[in-house]
């Protein structure tokens, strides 16, 4: 009995080395268990059930700064990770960029890079370097796979680590919730989670340096920040439920405004 526990630590121990991987730029350790084309795959299938339900907006200003920014930043980013080796942590994205009418302030980035902005948050964005500004912090959490690292912890706090594909045979809701809350979907269907601190600071970091190799003014993040920041009270918009701001979140931003002259085309 006692060999058998210390055969199923090992194994599970290889597991755990097996699933860690590393965030470009950052440097952190971190465990994604998901294998990558099913988080691909289940993003594919709710990605197309929520552009199948909601109002997509395929023209306007609006529209193609949304359209732009994306496409001019997913184009640095693929650039950089392929020039620093690690063009296969991106190998399955085939980007999209769309804009659904919603008044809620809210924008997310699904693996495989399907980004979807709703029209309520572009007021606080302004301009398209407002607009690079959230693109770049939801590209970042995509390419950064938190979104992995939160389902991985949402099957292992709310699931007791059951596997994946066991999980969506026998609680198919429960684990599609979970999922989805990991990238701040369909909140109205239920809670989404907050992202962690850790999460977000590395996505401010990521995304700072994304919009700014493409071309986009740094200095804007800090300004939208504040705006986001001054929107607190009883109703809080639904891009700050999982997108905290504080004081120290915002002056982390200025600090690294400096750095960013090396990421300048």
């Amino acid at each position: 009995m006692k060999n058998v526990k210390i055969i199923a630590a090992a194994v599970v121990l290889m597991v755990l080395i097996h699933a860690c991987s590393t965030v470009p730029i950052i440097g952190r350790k971190q465990l994604n268990l998901l294998p990558e084309s099913q988080m691909v795959s289940m993003s594919l299938t709710n990605y197309k059930a929520f552009l199948d339900t909601n109002e997509v907006v395929t023209s306007g200003t609006q529209y193609a700064m949304v359209k732009n920014s994306g496409e001019r930043i997913s184009k640095a980013v693929e650039k950089f990770l392929n020039e620093n080796g690690l063009g296969d942590r991106i190998s399955s994205f085939d980007w999209e960029f769309n804009l659904v009418k919603d008044d809620t302030p809210n924008a997310w980035c699904m693996p495989g890079g399907k980004v979807v902005f709703y029209d309520g948050i572009l007021p606080l964005c302004q301009n398209e370097d407002g607009v690079a500004v959230v693109m770049g912090h939801e590209i970042a959490h995509a390419v950064a796979k938190h979104g992995n690292e939160r389902t991985s912890q949402g099957l292992i706090t709310q699931m007791g680590g059951m596997a994946f594909d066991i999980a969506l045979s026998q609680k198919p809701e429960q684990t599609r919730n979970i999922f989805l809350s990991a990238f701040g979907v369909g909140s109205q269907v239920f809670v989404a989670l907050p992202y962690s601190r850790k999460h977000e600071y590395e996505a401010d970091e990521l995304g700072l340096i994304f919009m700014t190799m493409a071309g986009y003014n740094p200095e804007e993040a800090v300004a939208f920040w504040e705006r986001m920041s001054k929107m607190g009270g009883a109703n809080v918009p639904e891009f700050l439920s999982t997108h905290p701001v504080d004081k120290k979140r915002v002056a982390a931003l200025k600090k690294l405004l400096p750095k960013m002259e090396k990421y300048k085309p």
